[in-house]
């Protein structure tokens, strides 16, 4: 029982992680000094991405689901989880290295946004 919600917790630890990745520039709206922390998430993000790496919180999450006895499962967290949403025939590289840029381009807006905003026009 133990495992099973530890498990639970990290999937809902590494689905927030996932969304600070691509959405974190909005908190930087509000609490300015988040952008150093959101900075090194998006580059961690991106990198796990585009290089085809696995998360460590992946394995920690399947071995506490396999410890309280339920079936782990093969892949990634955006392969099982989003990709069994968005992708029913499965993650390729492809959709992967989109994601990746994706998540680049939608900081790179949020930010250049967010820096044109706080600058004043000059004449």
């Amino acid at each position: 029982m133990i495992y099973r919600l530890l498990a639970d917790l990290v999937l809902i630890l590494h689905a927030a992680f996932a969304a600070f990745v691509v959405f974190g520039a909005l908190l930087v709206l509000k609490w300015r000094r988040v952008i150093w922390l959101h900075a090194l998430a998006l580059a961690w993000g991106v990198f796990v991405e585009l290089a085809g790496v696995v998360c460590p919180l992946t394995p920690l999450e399947v071995h506490l689901r396999r410890l309280g006895g339920e079936a782990g499962y093969e892949g990634g967290f955006i392969d099982h989880y989003v990709s069994a949403l968005l992708y029913p025939a499965g993650l390729t590289r492809n959709i992967q290295i989109a994601l990746g840029l994706a998540a680049v381009l939608v900081n790179v807006l949020l930010y250049a946004w967010l820096f044109a905003r706080r600058r004043p026009l000059r004449e």
